[in-house]
């Protein structure tokens, strides 16, 4: 596995190379450029916050930063493993008449997802500045959640983009999968919700505990904990107290070492098939 590092490492540019052009394709003819990535969240949030604050009378402050903070890297994650999985198909030419290594591919799609995230973030920023939310301390931890998120999406990347290439409905599946994922992740809700939600108080608990064991959900939700102030919500007649749960840096070591694990499994299993491609495509 060395070895073809050192070997993607030796073609650090043609990886600059696929990662501008991805971008410049991205944004070819088009006046608004970037902010069309970002659009797409926005409208969303703004209608869910609608739903949640004006319909359903969800009672949590500046509900719309809180969820947008979630959303962001959420689509940072779809994004990434949705353009990995045609990655190879995608350059079936280059693949199948040049040498390179083949891990460049999905690669560059990931990284040239993160820079589009790390932009949104900057959005974000002044956002929160425009809400009057105070610069935290617990804002330098973000470019540790950011590197954890990237290697959980490279390695989820690696498995989308190799099985893609044998068998076409994976990214059918990647996008049926991702739309039942996203109600799963504490996205629209907050971890500390489930508390007083409808669910058995017998089994809380244990919802808890896979958000907890979840690398993806809970890396969303230190997003939250590390960028947002921490909050108390009195219970009304519509809806009950919330309590702010503290961040636990031993989940945050468990997501970071289950992300290290999804990145080394699927960077060896992609390893092991890139040769067989060209005869796939």
């Amino acid at each position: 596995m060395l070895n073809e590092l050192k070997e993607t490492i030796r073609y650090r540019e043609l990886l600059v190379n696929l990662v501008v052009r991805d971008i410049k394709v991205r944004y070819k003819n088009s006046v608004m450029g970037f902010f069309w990535s970002l659009l797409n969240p926005l409208l969303q949030v703004a209608v869910i916050t609608f739903a949640f604050k004006g319909i359903m009378r969800y009672n949590v402050p500046n509900y719309s930063a809180y969820l947008l903070c979630a959303f962001l890297p959420w689509t940072f994650f779809q994004m990434s493993v949705l353009d990995a999985s045609s990655a190879v198909i995608y350059h079936a030419n280059l693949v199948k008449k040049t040498y390179f290594p083949r891990e460049i591919l999905p690669i560059s799609i990931v990284i040239s997802n993160l820079i589009h995230f790390i932009l949104a973030l900057l959005v974000f920023f002044v956002y929160l500045l425009v809400l009057g939310t105070p610069i935290l301390a617990t804002w330098v931890l973000l470019p540790v959640v950011v590197c954890i998120q990237f290697l959980l999406n490279m390695g989820v990347a690696f498995f989308v983009a190799s099985l893609n290439v044998f068998y076409e409905d994976i990214k059918y599946m990647a996008t049926v999968l991702l739309n039942l994922l996203l109600f799963t992740l504490p996205i629209f809700y907050l971890i500390e919700t489930v508390k007083g939600s409808s669910i058995p108080a017998a089994y809380r608990p244990l919802v808890l505990k896979l958000f907890y064991w979840n690398p993806l959900a809970y890396l969303i939700t230190t997003y939250r904990k590390i960028l947002l102030p921490p909050f108390n919500v009195a219970a009304t007649s519509t809806a009950p107290a919330i309590h702010d749960i503290p961040l636990s840096y031993a989940y945050l070591g468990l997501a970071a070492l289950t992300s290290l694990i999804i990145f080394i499994a699927g960077y060896a299993f992609f390893n092991s098939r890139k040769w067989k491609f060209a005869e796939r495509l």
